[in-house]
Parts: C-alpha cells; structure tokens; sequence
C-alpha cells in the first residue's frame, strides 16, 4: 500500500481523498494555487505545496510543478481527483516513468477512451450498442451534409476530443449544416487544440444513464449499477440520482453487461464510469468513458455501501476486487450547490461566504470545501458542494432533499439552492417524468 498520496486537485474531491486516506493510514499532500490558500483541502492534508498562481494553466494543469512536488514531499502515488489531469494521458505517463503510481488507469486504456471516435470503434467491436453514425471524423462540410441524408435528420456534431457540451451542435435540417460544422470545429479548437468532428444520430427524447464499473490488475471488472444524470443544464449536470426511476431489472441486466463489456475491452483497471443514453423506448446506446471517479461517484456509494476512492486506491496498489456486481439496495439523490445565480440564467457568483449553515440530521451527507469567511476564486468550476440524500424510497429521498436544502444557508454569494428546491417540488420531476431536455421548459418561479 501506498505510504503518501499527492492529490493533484483542489476542494471538495481533494478533501473527499484526504478523507478516504486518513482512514487508510495513508499520509497525503495537497497542491494549492494562491488563490486557493485558504482551502480546507490544504488544511487537513499532512502537508502543503504551493504550486502556481490562480489560473489552472500556472498551477493544476502544470505538470512540472506537480512533479517537481512530488519529488520534494517523496509521495509515491498521485490520485488525480476529476477534471483537471484526470484524464490526461500524457500526465499518466510521465508519472510512470518517474516511478510515481497514478491512481487510474494506464495512460493507452486512458487514450483508447479519451478519443472519442476510436471509443466508439472499440465498443463496435466489443458488440455494445453505439449511436448510429459515420466511421471517422468529418473531412468537410460536403461530407457532412452527404452523412446526415444517410443517418437522418436530426443529428449532433461532436468534437472527437470533446467533453462538457463544448464543440457540439445539434442540426435539424441541411441548411443549418455549415454554420454548425464552422462553430463546433472553432470551439472544439479553442477548448481542446483539437478540431476533430464527427456525426451521430441525434437522440430524441434521451435519458442520460451511466454505469459505475471497477477493474482490477488481474482482468476481473464488475458494476454498481447506474445513475441517471438526465437533469442537466448546457450539458452540465446539476441532478444525479441511483437507481434511476427509468431503470427495469431487465434493463439494468442488459446496460450492466453491456458496461462489463466496455470495460473488458481495454482491460480497464480503476474504477470508472460508461454513460449511455437511453430513449423513450429504452434502447441505450454507449455515449463515452470517464476514466476517473466522477462528481456524482457518492450517490453510488450512498446505494451499495462501497467507498469508490477506497476501491480506485487499493486497485492501484495491486489488490483485488471481489468481481461481484452490485445492486442499489437504497435510493440517493445528489443535488449540485453550485456558486451561480438561478435566476439569471446561472451566471457564476463567485466572492465571499459571509455565513454559512450545512443541514444534517439522518441520511444526508454533505460533501464540501467551503466554510463562513471563505473566498470563492472566480478562476475554477463554480461548484462549491455536494448535497446528498438516501432513504428507502424515491419518494422518501426526495422529501428528506427538499427538507436539507432548506435547512442550507448559503450568504454572501448567490447559490442553486433556490433552484433544487423548486426542482424537488415539480411534480413531473417527483414522477420520474423528465430527460435531458428537462430544463429547457422548466421557468424559475
């Protein structure tokens, strides 16, 4: 086992590691930016390097930085978190030839997955269902007007090296074709130094279901069943719950397998996430891999009992997992707090927390870095915690949300509260009635 741990992140996920650690008898180190000096993370980590100024590129994405503060503190293990390097496969493998374990898997399983034309290639091969579209990235507008007659209008155009909604265009008819082609490959550039497209199937009336799944050194991989992340806003998730209200025991069998299935192909090793989208109809089709632990990672825990970071941890120092699959046995629900403004189209509302009451009381956890006094740096992903809920039943798992989130004091910043309260309150939402496109009716009151 690992003796000490550099988190290569920062807030709430950083402390969730140091958590997980402590428990381990594993000591860890935080890496902080100046902006992020008073976090909580650097202060209940054993020790604390300053690696950079306040924007990603000087401090978090900085791997010379990073490794040079692995060298100083002689950690023997890097856990990535999410975002950031998690994904990074060039950061993988310098922390390999540096004798450093990343806590993850191999930099080729985290390429095989990080494109995503060469996923989708893999997942036909390995036999799970994929959303239909052309092979390889678009050459031209032509060709993309020529394979959308082919797959039937609406389609979506993708960045192969996309993530979080960014380089991505829904089309309806071909005369909306070039200026989609022309903004997705400029924002996919700009985000990714990558202007790769391709085209799929546009899928009506989706559900956004996910499979948590954990590999091991020696080829065993199983399932903790999934999580529908259908409430989302410009693709960014705000609502996470298991089990999804959509889910049958037959479909949950299939989409199960079928993420064993995804996973084996690469030999995956670490825990990880397939998402799928599901239609109306419920046929699913693969969408992507994170392979990392994901925001929505507790909600999961909170169904089948299982620390995931305990899991991806003890995985990367060589032990094995049981290979058994698991079942949500409870219902959890996990509401975003995010520093934005609701009721002005969520713009970001970073600044000070001038007061500041977290809710308790049985089945709700509250996962944070944030207290009264502290400063929200306006250079990061406005989420500032995590609000979680479990009881018997959907029902039950709501009412205690709805119960917590007024219980929560946030002052000082604008927060989502207001919104999931409303959420919690709309009756199609109670009924399990919603898709990715929920929000696009849904008004502020």
């Amino acid at each position: 086992m690992f003796k000490k741990i550099l988190i290569a992140n920062r807030g709430e996920i950083a402390l969730r590691i140091i958590r997980t650690c402590r428990e381990m008898g594993i000591k860890t180190v935080a890496v902080y930016s100046t902006a992020d000096k008073d976090s909580l993370h650097v202060k209940f980590a054993d020790e604390a390097v300053c690696i950079g100024g306040p924007k990603s590129q000087e401090s978090y994405l900085n791997i010379p930085h990073i490794m040079a503060a692995c060298e100083i503190t002689n950690a023997d293990a890097v856990h990535p978190g999410y975002g950031f390097l998690a994904e990074n496969a060039k950061f993988a493998q310098i922390c390999a030839d540096h004798g450093i374990k990343f806590i993850g898997p191999t930099p080729e399983m985290i390429n095989k997955m990080g494109d995503k034309i060469t996923a989708k290639e893999t997942m036909i091969k390995a036999g799970v269902p994929v959303v239909p579209g052309g092979e390889g990235l678009l050459e031209s507008i032509d060709a993309a007007k020529k394979l959308a007659k082919e797959i039937v209008y609406p389609v979506i155009i993708k960045a192969t090296a996309g993530g979080g909604g960014k380089g991505m265009r829904v089309v309806w008819n071909e005369s909306e074709i070039e200026k989609a082609f022309n903004d997705a490959k400029m924002e996919a550039a700009a985000s990714f130094k990558n202007d790769g497209l391709y085209m799929e199937k546009f899928v009506e009336e989706p559900r956004h279901i996910e499979i948590q799944v954990a590999g091991d050194q020696f080829g065993n991989v199983c399932h903790l069943s999934e999580r529908d992340c259908s409430i989302q806003r410009r693709h960014q998730k705000l609502v996470e719950e298991s089990p999804s209200p959509f889910m049958t025991p037959e479909l949950r069998q299939r989409m199960g397998e079928a993420a064993i299935k995804a996973a084996s192909a690469i030999n995956y090793e670490s825990v990880g996430t397939i998402e799928f989208l599901v239609d109306k109809h419920r046929n699913f089709f693969f969408m992507e891999m994170n392979t990392r632990i994901q925001v929505e990672h507790c909600v999961t825990e909170e169904v089948v009992s299982y620390d995931l970071i305990k899991e991806q941890i003890k995985i990367a120092a060589g032990e094995k997992i049981s290979g058994r699959n698991y079942e949500p046995q409870l219902h959890a629900i996990e509401c975003r707090i995010n520093a934005e403004d609701p009721y002005n189209d969520f713009r970001p509302s970073p600044g000070k927390i001038t007061v500041l009451h977290t809710p308790g009381g049985h089945g709700v956890r509250v996962d944070s870095h944030v207290y009264a006094g502290y400063v929200i740096p306006p250079y990061y992903d406005s989420m500032i915690g995590k609000l979680i809920t479990v009881a018997q039943t959907r029902e039950e798992a709501i009412n205690t949300m709805y119960r917590a989130l007024s219980e929560y004091v946030i002052e000082g910043v604008k927060t989502t509260i207001p919104f999931h309260l409303q959420l919690m309150q709309n009756e199609d939402f109670r009924k399990g009635n919603f898709t990715t496109k929920f929000l696009e009716t849904f008004t502020m009151k």
